[in-house]
């Protein structure tokens, strides 16, 4: 396991100083500079937005939804959030740049929505398993423990015979 951490983790500098040297050498400055305030832009939207939002629905779901449930519509809406905080910029320039750029004609609502629909249903589909699980082990009740002899009870009057 350590060394496919090691592995990894080198192939991650390796990838990551290749990047920077490709954006360094091959990007002109002026969308380097845009690319440092977009990125600043984008510190500031998850620390100054996205993280209070997720606090405070975190906090409200705290004191309304149960404890079982809770976990997985938390990850639900960070998930969700995420999607849409991507996507609204991409459904906001859409048709903006000519075809060669096709990415920004693609039907980013649509696809949003998709994507949305997913992550509730696996979301459901995964409180669902945990459901039946625990109504698995309820219904199996408590394990039992190991067969005790009469010297291991405190009942005295324990009959060695029962194997109780």
């Amino acid at each position: 396991m350590l060394q496919w951490r090691i592995g990894l983790t080198i192939s991650g500098i390796l990838l990551g100083v290749y990047g920077a040297g490709r954006l360094l050498t091959e990007i002109p400055t002026h969308s380097l500079m845009l690319l440092a305030a977009w990125l600043i832009g984008a510190v500031i939207i998850h620390d100054g937005i996205v993280s209070p939002v997720v606090v405070t629905v975190g906090w409200i779901l705290h004191r309304f939804v149960p404890a079982r449930g809770r976990g997985y519509l938390q990850a639900a809406l960070i998930m969700g959030g995420l999607v849409t905080i991507i996507a609204i910029p991409m459904i906001h320039l859409r048709d903006s740049q000519p075809a060669v750029k096709a990415i920004l004609r693609q039907n980013f609502a649509g696809n949003l929505t998709l994507l949305l629909g997913i992550i509730g249903a696996g979301t459901l589909v995964a409180y669902a398993i945990r459901v039946a699980r625990d109504q698995g082990r309820r219904a199996a009740g408590p394990a039992e423990p190991a067969a005790l002899g009469p010297a291991d009870t405190d009942d005295p009057t324990a009959d060695s015979s029962s194997g109780v």
